[in-house]
């Protein structure tokens, strides 16, 4: 079976994120990127269905910027086998990128293709529900846990109301939710081996794909500052202040 994953850049999720003076967007200059950390997620999962046997390749795709090539290397340095950047300076949006990872899984043919179910910059949780109306294939959002079967896969959801287990058959699509497992660290010989796996790149123009975006951004503004909070001496001050300053209490 052929997995294929993603690896989103994003800002790194301990870097404190500025706003640009003009507000048009978020300050990238000088900060941190790494990959974003569901996909970190699928691509652990994907690399333990291959070392159980599920798997015989894992390929991870990055769509972006020349710079993503470091993401690769380090989905590489975790175990996937080869690496496909779609090299692109567009502001890829959730439509853009299921149609460019579209355009792969036809190339590619992979049976499962596991996503993060968002990416911290923006949030939309969009991609993978996407990708699957696109291909036509079996989805299965939010995984807690997945164990694969004889041209299936069995899948434990995380929903508002607890948890849902569904099985889906292959090709399908699925999207990790944080507890489906905790991404390993890579190892020094593995960082040195990820330099020599191979790497393929295309733009969007070659896989015939249309990605100008379809939104506008008009502003960015950073969230209102909280106002500082007090100390109180004693339960009655609270209560006083609870009652005649914040008004909670009758």
């Amino acid at each position: 079976m052929k997995v294929l994953v993603t690896a989103k850049r994003v800002v790194d999720y301990n870097v404190n994120v500025r706003v640009l003076s003009d507000h048009s967007g978020v300050d990238l200059n000088n900060v941190k990127m790494s990959v974003n950390p569901f996909d970190e997620i699928a691509i652990e999962e994907a690399v333990r269905l291959k070392e159980a046997g599920s798997a015989e390749e894992v390929i991870v795709v990055s769509i972006g910027p020349t710079a993503c090539q470091e993401q690769i290397r380090t989905a590489l340095a975790l175990g996937a086998d080869r690496g496909i950047l779609v090299e692109t300076n567009e502001d890829m949006q959730p439509l853009a990128i299921a149609k460019v990872l579209k355009a792969l899984v036809d190339k590619e043919s992979p049976e499962l293709i596991i996503l993060g179910k968002q990416a911290i910059d923006g949030d939309n949780s969009q991609t993978g529900q996407m990708l699957a109306a696109l291909a036509g294939y079996a989805q299965a959002t939010f995984a807690n846990n997945v164990e694969i079967g004889d041209g299936s896969a069995t899948v434990t959801r995380e929903i508002d109301g607890g948890l849902e287990t569904i099985t889906v058959k292959l090709p399908a699509i699925i999207t990790t939710d944080l507890r489906l497992n905790e991404p390993r660290y890579a190892s020094l010989p593995n960082i040195m081996k990820a330099k020599k796996k191979p790497v393929d790149k295309y733009t969007p123009e070659e896989l015939g794909v249309e990605v100008a975006p379809r939104v506008k951004t008009l502003k960015v503004v950073p969230p209102a500052a909280r106002e500082p909070g007090i100390i109180v001496d004693s339960v009655e001050e609270l209560v006083d202040k609870l009652r005649n300053q914040a008004k909670v209490i009758p």
